[in-house]
């Protein structure tokens, strides 16, 4: 079955002397693993489209096990990431989000305009990577179905306190009032970073990345985000502590 489509190519491999074996994020059939013959050739118009971290129109044979790209057309292909490298870690961090949270088979724009948006402020300089990524963290994860419940105290209803505690293993909030220590994992939320996470996961995407937020209000989002993540993952994804390791 022959489909066009077009996807971000999130992971490579060499096979062989000329052939890749790539990982994309398509808009139309979620994460896949594709294969691309003579691909390492530069005179053949793979080379450059299914190079990691190009955004590519994409030919694809869909057989009963696997893909394979007939023709790629590059699109976008980030050079500015290539810039920096705590940039370039935090790309491939989202890439590796993307593998581990998008499924096959599946129609997932929502998904690829997330990241494709993430790695544009990425490559221009043009939103504090700090902040993009607990955006992207809790924007995936909602869109995967493990979106924190943060509309209110999950024991009163109350909808805010000067400080709310936001528990990782369930992703629900507790005021003040609520809120008993019993050893599980939780952060502190001001204000500020509770708004923030609220923005995030229940805004519409236009308006996702338009905040700012400073000081301690964001590092509390930074903590929550990350922690969250690690939990629903159950495990640190290597590109993550790599990530962290340059900060």
């Amino acid at each position: 079955m022959q489909i066009k489509t077009q996807g971000l190519v999130i992971r490579e491999q060499t096979v062989g002397e000329s052939d890749r074996l790539v990982t994309i994020l398509t808009r139309d059939e979620g994460v896949i693993r594709a294969f691309a013959r003579r691909a390492k050739n530069l005179k053949d118009s793979k080379n450059s489209a299914t190079g990691l971290l190009c955004f590519s129109r994409l030919n694809l044979y869909k057989g009963r096990d696997k893909y394979i790209i007939n023709d790629a057309f590059p699109e976008e292909t980030f050079f500015g990431l290539r810039q920096d490298l705590v940039r370039l870690s935090l790309a491939q961090y989202f890439c590796e989000l993307a593998v581990e949270t998008v499924p096959e088979g599946v129609e997932s724009q929502e998904y690829l305009r997330l990241i494709l948006n993430a790695l544009h402020f990425l490559s221009t300089g043009t939103r504090d990577p700090e902040l993009l990524k607990p955006i992207v963290e809790l924007r995936i994860l909602s869109l995967a179905g493990y979106m924190p419940d943060l509309i209110c105290c999950s024991q009163c209803g109350a909808y805010e306190a000067p400080t709310m505690y936001f528990q990782i293993s369930r992703g629900t909030l507790y005021c003040s009032d609520c809120f008993v220590n019993s050893g599980e994992p939780v952060v502190a939320l001001s204000k500020g970073a509770l708004a923030a996470m609220r923005h995030i996961i229940y805004s519409t995407f236009e308006k996702i990345f338009s905040f700012q937020l400073t000081g301690p209000s964001r590092q509390e989002l930074e903590e929550s985000a990350e922690r969250y993540t690690v939990h629903v993952l159950q495990k640190r994804l290597k590109t993550l502590d790599f990530y962290n390791s340059l900060l």
